[in-house]
Formats: structure tokens, C-alpha cells, sequence
């Protein structure tokens, strides 16, 4: 069986799942956000040796492949009116499932560990300069003092800030820092930001690695009406497929490897030069806005590599 974790609303589990069902793939929706309140979860030993573990009626033994894609929070039943309650019952259901993770005996896309430690940007971003890809001029602070010396060094609207993850409530788009921006900067510490030196691109790259399979995307970003965050216009943007240099591609399956990862979806900017930037990756990132305008099967890609564990 595939075990997808993930919810019933995210598309590209759909797209997957649909996939799966014109192969003939057995495969299990896990949504976190049903568990304790809906969910039940059962492990069983007996005294000298583990027996099963079964979510609702499913028994994950049966799991060969599993695929982290978008875990939710668990929902806590409003019984529990003291935080303490709400506390203690979340750390224990917190210690309980991620107990299951581990023991179970699959194949991870991605594994929960190391998906969770590939995700936090200042780490990739080492490991990244590491491998000999260029990263633009970086500083992480929590420090007003710091942050405008950096920005003073490099210069205003020549720096962006971002965050290190969004909500549908909290969502920021990365932004240059102008003259605005620069006189809140004691807001900083409240909450470190992420300050980088701008870019100028020529185009912006949307990379999406499954297993061993490479899908390259060029974003025309900067005949957009937003040139700093495409993510905000590439519905303007033409986009189509791209060809990494070779010495770019090793580096990015390099850091594939060194992450731990099988899944990935890798942001950069590729200079007037042609010099290739790197700025993130996200082992969860989305890849269908840049599947339906290329043609690349990035979908099939995907759902052939897990029921490849079958």
C-alpha cells in the first residue's frame, strides 16, 4: 500500500491519487488533521515482539511507500478546556505518531527527519554554498542594528526580506526593502527575518527533482507586473521548460543527496550574465504551476516512483 499523508483538499495529492487509481495502485488519504478527535491509532506488542499498527482500519504494516506531502496539525476535541490539557494532549499524540513514522519499514517521500531539516532555510542555504552553488549575500536576524547595517552596506531596494514560512493567514511575499521598510526595521525584534541581497534576473528557474528524474522550468518573471516574488504573477509569465547547465544540475542532485531527499522543488535566478543563483528548496513544494504550462509529467513522474516501491 501507498500511504499518502496529507489532505483532501491539497490538488496535488489529488492529482497523484488519480494517477495511482488508473494503475491500479492501492494507496490510503492519511489526514493528521482527523487525529484524536476523529482518528483512532493503535500499536500492538506482545511481549517479546511487535505485532501491528492500524490507523482507523488500515493496517500499516501493509505501508511499502509513504509520501510526507502536506501533514496537518492535529484538532484536539473541545472537551479540553485548560491549556494544560490541550498541551499534555498534544505532545502525548504528538510522541505517539511520530513513533509510527519511525517504525515504520518504507520507503519515505520524503523521510519526516530529514524533510523536516531540509526545510529550514539557514541549513540548506549551507549546505548549498557547500556544494559550490552560489547563494546571494544573506543575513538572519532578530538584531534592528544588524539589519540596517546590511542594508546600508548593500544599499535600499537593492535588499528583499522574507519569511521563513507562510499561512494562509501570515502570508508574505518576498518584497524589496525600500525607504518604508527601512524605518520599521525595529520591528525585527520581534521575530528574526530573512534579509538577502536582490537578484537582477533574467529569468527566474523552478526546478522539480522526483527520485532520479529532473524538471526544469524557466519563468519569464521579469515581463511580469511584480519582478521581485513570481510567485505573484506567474500567471503573466510565460513559462516553459529549461536546460540546466551541467555543472548546475550535478550540484542540485549533490544537494538532493546530502539532504536526504527523493522530492524537491528548488527556487533560483539566473543573472543577465547567465550566472545561476540559488535560493531555496522546498522538499513540499507545489509543482503543477509550472506541469500545466510546460507539458512536463511531473505528476505521472511522481506516482510511478512511489508505486515503483510497491
Amino acid at each position: 500500500m501507498i500511504l499518502i499523508i496529507s489532505t483532501p483538499s491539497d490538488e496535488h495529492a489529488a492529482a497523484v491519487i488519480n494517477v495511482l487509481k488508473q494503475r491500479d495502485a492501492p494507496h490510503y488519504l492519511l489526514d493528521m488533521g482527523n487525529f484524536p478527535i476523529r482518528d483512532t491509532l493503535s500499536i500492538h506488542y506482545n511481549s517479546d515482539s511487535f505485532l501491528k499498527n492500524t490507523w482507523n482500519h488500515i493496517h500499516l504494516n501493509d505501508c511499502k511507500v509513504a509520501w510526507w506531502r502536506r501533514p496537518q496539525q492535529f484538532q484536539l476535541d473541545e472537551a479540553l478546556t485548560h491549556q494544560a490539557e490541550r498541551e499534555f494532549a498534544f505532545n502525548e499524540s504528538f510522541s505517539a505518531v511520530n513513533g509510527l513514522w519511525a517504525m515504520l519499514d518504507c520507503h519515505w517521500v520524503n523521510n519526516p527527519l530529514l524533510d523536516d531539516a531540509a526545510s529550514r532555510k539557514v541549513y540548506q542555504l549551507k549546505i548549498a554554498t557547500e556544494l559550490g552553488l552560489i547563494i546571494p549575500k544573506t543575513l538572519v536576524t532578530n538584531n534592528p542594528d544588524q539589519a540596517r547595517h546590511f542594508i546600508e552596506a548593500i544599499g535600499i531596494e537593492k535588499v528583499i526580506c522574507k519569511a521563513f514560512s507562510a499561512t494562509k493567514e501570515t502570508w508574505r511575499e518576498t518584497r524589496l526593502v525600500k525607504n518604508e521598510e527601512f524605518a520599521l526595521l525595529n520591528n525585527v525584534k520581534y521575530a528574526p527575518v530573512i534579509f538577502q541581497e536582490y537578484i537582477e534576473a533574467s529569468i527566474d528557474l523552478r526546478i522539480t527533482i522526483v527520485g532520479d528524474q529532473i524538471f526544469p522550468a524557466a519563468v519569464y518573471s521579469q515581463e511580469t507586473a511584480y519582478k521581485v516574488d513570481y510567485r505573484m504573477t506567474f500567471h503573466q509569465a510565460q513559462i516553459t521548460t529549461y536546460t540546466l547547465p551541467i555543472d548546475v544540475e550535478e550540484k542540485l542532485r549533490k544537494l538532493m543527496k546530502t539532504l536526504g531527499l527523493v522530492y524537491g522543488a528548488i527556487d533560483m535566478r539566473v543573472k543577465p550574465s547567465g550566472e545561476h543563483i540559488f535560493l531555496e528548496i522546498n522538499p513540499s513544494g507545489q509543482w503543477l504551476f509550472m506541469e500545466q504550462p510546460t507539458g512536463m509529467p511531473i505528476t505521472d513522474a511522481f506516482a510511478e516512483h512511489l508505486i515503483r516501491f510497491l
